[in-house]
């Protein structure tokens, strides 16, 4: 007997129905073709620490760092029904088909039942990239061997117990470290979530900290027998040392500026070409979505939440209408590539015009360079189904579906061609920069149209206002010296004479706040914000930090745990926040070994690294880092009495001799002070606990105000 294991019990219900004879049975679907049973994503978790060593339930710095020797997992207590269930079907079965997601954790939470079971028979693997009958069909007459995928495996698990390993410890280290100053607090660390959130502080501090400097360009118009055209100044990399330039090399002494503009306008005012080039640029259509991309893209279009996008993108995919939603790849097999005809079809029928034109005019002979199986693992890009959209969507469905499609009917266009000129003045020594471009053919541009990102209305605006319609602004130039204008035609050597020079002030801009969307994008580009810039090349190809899956969930965590809030769509750090990031060592705050540790653990996927190399290595930081958090510099909690000995927090506590003041950093510190009117008395006797703990009828079991953190809160 044949038995199918979904990831979700919607998964199961469409797979079964492609199968002979459906009948619905109690936690499984029998069929004329085999079982098909389900799981509630991961049955199976992370044994908490107390499952190893009972001292662990309560939390002391001298345990830490917590290492399993031999790991373990639980059956999730909401799950054990019908985990009971899938054990006994496995029993039964012959021939298992693992039908996870296509992607690392859909591959690990059907092994991990496999393995904890102890299955020993034959296990085959079907991708089911989209859920439509033709898609799934397809895909079962394609089961691949399960074994193909046991590095993808490798790579979720070392995932899974890194999390473990740095959540668990630190947070019980950096706690406690807290805890010592006073800050009745738990601070959740996590691998991914922790330098996320120290993107959104160290960004909210640059705008705080921001002082806007005034710059000046100079601009001159030259003519030429053809006609006038304007250049910008380039100054030399020697007149960049002057203390008229800052650091960034922009020019900010006006004085000087000035008197640069005097001498370009005071005779002799020839000057010559002495480089014009024109080159042919081919601008290609942007590929299919990954789930980030489409969260970037659909949150500066409508301001949507990354959560909002992936729960909409889910229910199209379970609708049938799009392929699976959490890929990290914008590419897609050639094999689908005969699908395009029948898509583009259906996408003509839409009833958004802009989306019926795209799709009208495409060719479906033309195959972009998204069409790469070198590029493909487990999933491919987001994109249309071949069934066709009939049903009224809620308009964040509808307008993520529109997204996906657009992309997906870029594809089969010519790429946009243009001319791409760029000249070069000398003139009294100096240079002179200008370019331009002339379209040769727009291809994908002239029917793809970017949706307009909703205009946010003013606290005391009830609708918007009714305004006339305003002749629409330029595209802004892609380079600083890029004019929309067309140049006249010219040579280098041409000779040309300078008619005027103009200043231009501007001023430097704060870098933006964080939304969720950009924040998204951060972690996606987290070479970008690396500490070491000898990294920055290193990091730049990988896959940032978290999963797609996972992104807008730390996100939401952050803001649900009150690290973070959002102020119209915009996110700012909280009080906590601060202390955090302020408390923890670089190491854990910039992203520079989150970034490394992704890109091994994709990798590991391929088959380059092992489990166990990959986990020494997360003992040997997680050890550091708890050794740091012995001195973490955490500052003192408002109201806090600190300890004269050793500046720890001092609270109260009920013993049997009445109410005392101990030391928070006990074991190390056994300080202890009389209370005095609801305060220590300082100017009393001070005394030492002369043991290795406290007697239980003076309540001082750390279990009794240190709270629990499930590993289900790192990541």
């Amino acid at each position: 007997m044949r038995l199918y294991i979904a990831e979700k019990p919607s998964m199961a219900r469409e797979l079964a129905n492609c199968l002979k004879n459906p009948v619905e049975r109690n936690g499984y679907i029998q069929t004329d073709d085999g079982l098909v049973t389900w799981l509630y994503g991961h049955v199976l978790e992370q044994a908490e620490p107390a499952a190893y060593d009972p001292k662990y339930k309560s939390w002391r710095a001298e345990d830490l760092p917590i290492v399993p020797k031999v790991w373990k997992l639980e059956v999730r207590p909401d799950a054990a029904k019908q985990f009971d269930i899938v054990a006994g079907l496995i029993r039964r079965a012959d021939e298992i088909v693992h039908a996870g997601d296509p992607d690392r954790e859909g591959q690990l939470l059907v092994d991990e039942v496999l393995d904890f079971l102890g299955n020993t028979k034959p296990v085959k693997r079907i991708l089911l990239n989209a859920l439509d009958a033709e898609s799934i069909i397809a895909a079962n007459e394609n089961l691949r061997d399960n074994g193909e995928f046991f590095n993808l495996k490798q790579s979720a698990l070392a995932r899974s117990r890194a999390d473990w390993l740095i959540g668990m410890n630190l947070s019980r280290a950096y706690t406690l470290a807290a805890r010592r100053r006073g800050h009745d607090i738990v601070l959740p660390i996590g691998r991914v979530k922790t330098p996320t959130l120290a993107l959104v502080v160290r960004r909210e501090r640059e705008i705080k900290n921001f002082k806007p400097v005034d710059f000046f360009n100079i601009w001159a118009t030259f003519t030429h027998a053809n006609g006038e055209f304007p250049a910008k100044f380039k100054p030399s990399k020697k007149m960049f040392k002057l203390k008229a330039f800052d650091a960034d090399g922009r020019l900010v002494d006006k004085k000087f500026a000035e008197e640069l503009v005097q001498k370009f306008s005071t005779a002799p005012l020839n000057g010559e070409i002495s480089s014009c080039k024109t080159t042919e640029r081919k601008e290609y259509p942007p590929l299919p979505f990954s789930l980030s991309t489409l969260q970037i893209a659909a949150g500066k279009a409508f301001g949507y939440t990354p959560q909002q996008v992936l729960d909409a993108a889910q229910k199209l995919y379970e609708m049938k209408l799009t392929t699976y939603p959490r890929s990290d790849c914008e590419f897609l097999p050639t094999n689908q590539f005969k699908d395009a005809l029948a898509i583009l079809s259906h996408l003509t029928t839409s009833a958004d015009e802009s989306l019926k034109k795209l799709a009208a005019n495409a060719n479906a002979a033309i195959k972009s360079r998204a069409w790469n199986d070198k590029k493909i693992s487990a999933h491919h890009a987001i994109i249309p189904t071949r069934k066709k959209l009939t049903q009224l969507l809620p308009a964040i469905e509808l307008n993520v579906y529109k997204l996906i499609a657009r992309n997906y009917a870029a594809q089969f266009y010519q790429p946009h061609v243009f001319d791409e000129t760029v000249i070069v003045v000398k003139y009294k020594g100096e240079t002179f920069r200008v370019s331009g471009k002339v379209d040769k053919s727009l291809g994908w541009r002239k029917f793809f149209i970017e949706p307009k990102p909703p205009k946010p209305l003013k606290s005391d605006d009830k609708k918007p206002s009714k305004s006339k319609s305003k002749p629409k602004t330029p595209p802004k130039p892609r380079d600083e010296d890029e004019i929309e204008t067309p140049l006249p035609q010219m040579s280098t050597g041409d000779a040309v004479t300078h008619k005027q020079s103009e200043l231009k002030q501007g001023v430097t801009k704060p870098p933006k706040y964080f939304t969720a969307a950009s924040l998204v994008q951060g972690m996606k580009d987290i070479h970008k914000y690396v500490k070491n810039p000898d990294a920055q090349k290193q990091l730049k190809d990988v896959y940032g930090i978290g999963t797609e899956a996972t992104r807008a969930a730390i996100i939401d965590d952050l803001i649900q745990r009150k690290f973070l809030t959002v102020t119209k769509k915009v996110l700012h750090p909280t009080d906590r926040a601060y202390l955090l990031i302020d408390a923890l060592p670089d190491e854990m705050t910039y992203p520079d070994a989150t970034a490394v540790w992704e890109d091994k653990l994709h990798s590991m996927s391929d088959g380059d690294g092992t489990l166990e190399d990959f986990l020494n290595g997360q003992v040997d930081f997680t050890r550091e880092l708890v050794d740091d958090a012995r001195t973490a510099n955490f500052s003192a909690a408002k109201g806090t009495f600190e300890c004269p000995t050793c500046g720890s927090a001092l609270v109260k506590r009920r013993g049997k001799n009445g109410d005392f003041w101990g030391c928070t950093n006990y074991p190390r510190c056994r300080t202890t002070f009389d209370d005095k009117a609801g305060k220590p008395d300082f100017d009393g006797k001070k005394f030492f606990r002369t043991t290795n703990y406290v007697s239980a009828d003076e309540e001082y079991n750390p279990a009794d105000f240190e709270p629990i953190i499930s590993s289900a809160d790192f990541d």
